[in-house]
């Protein structure tokens, strides 16, 4: 895999189903930690909403994710809006669904719909973007050829994460997967380059 789909940008959406308001919030996130402040920001900023439901998936490969009805009947909430986040293939995005309660019972196939809908709406405010998946390496040259080894990663979108910059340059960057190889062998031909591969990939 060298690349996934996200979401580009936050939003918000709201449904209403008899006197009942769902109020859906899209965040890209790329862990459980942003998932965890999201979460207590939504609870503080409606305290006095009955449910505040959510899901999310996580990982280049989509391989956690987690759903929550937090009190509704069970698989009414979490699960239909981790349905819609799966519907479009996106990973990295969590999306909670507020619902203030109208006084009137839903019934399950309404109240199931009502988060599908609020999870939908939500996630057509925002956009899909592709991502390539990011392969470090570990690159070392000379402080003459600094300059055309920054010019090729620059070009090539690759991301710079750390410089060490002496008579002999230690850098650390992600190059992008689809290009990879076309760029270790652009930075090979460069006098006096060294580059090692980690293990790991990044976003």
């Amino acid at each position: 895999m060298k690349s996934y789909l996200t979401i580009g940008q936050e939003a918000t959406a709201e449904f209403k189903m008899l006197e009942s308001k769902f109020i859906a919030y899209a965040y890209p996130i790329t862990n459980t930690a942003t998932f965890k402040v999201r979460l207590d920001d939504l609870r503080r900023l409606h305290p006095k909403a009955s449910h505040h439901c959510f899901a999310y998936r996580l990982g280049t490969d989509g391989s956690n994710s987690r759903a929550n009805d937090d009190g509704e009947p069970s698989g009414t909430a979490g699960r239909p809006i981790l349905g819609q986040i799966d519907s479009r293939n996106l990973t990295d995005t969590l999306v909670i669904v507020v619902r203030y309660f109208g006084g009137t019972l839903l019934g399950i196939p309404r109240l199931t719909n009502s988060y599908k809908t609020a999870a939908s709406l939500v996630l057509q405010c925002t956009t899909t973007v592709e991502k390539y998946i990011l392969r470090n390496v570990s690159i070392e040259c000379a402080y003459a050829e600094l300059h055309e080894v920054i010019q090729i990663l620059k070009q090539s979108q690759s991301e710079i994460t750390e410089q060490e910059l002496q008579l002999f340059c230690h850098i650390k960057a992600g190059i992008p997967a689809p290009s990879f190889d076309e760029i270790v062998d652009q930075l090979h031909r460069i006098n006096n380059v060294i580059v090692h591969e980690s293990i790991k990939s990044i976003r």
